[in-house]
């Protein structure tokens, strides 16, 4: 329990340290973006592997192709 107060407190003093200069700021924002860019691309991956599904299930595509698109999408996917 302390450890997670102790990280609590390091973790809010570095934020508002970091919101009060320009680097810390520029630094949060690079910070969100690249959070922002990685989930939409975890999306993306995500609803791909949803519709190759959805075709291979429908009888549109053969187990073989699944197969590798799903390895494809697996090996792309930055959260293993």
């Amino acid at each position: 329990m302390k450890r997670i107060v102790l990280l609590s407190a390091v973790l809010v003093s570095l934020a508002l340290s970091g919101c009060a200069s320009k680097a810390g700021t520029a630094g949060v924002g690079v910070l969100g973006g690249a959070a922002a860019g990685g989930g939409a691309y975890e999306y993306r991956l995500n609803q791909e592997m949803q519709r190759i599904e959805d075709e291979h299930k429908a009888g549109k595509m053969e187990k073989e192709e699944y197969e590798a698109r799903k390895d494809t999408i697996n090996r792309l996917s930055i959260i293993k």
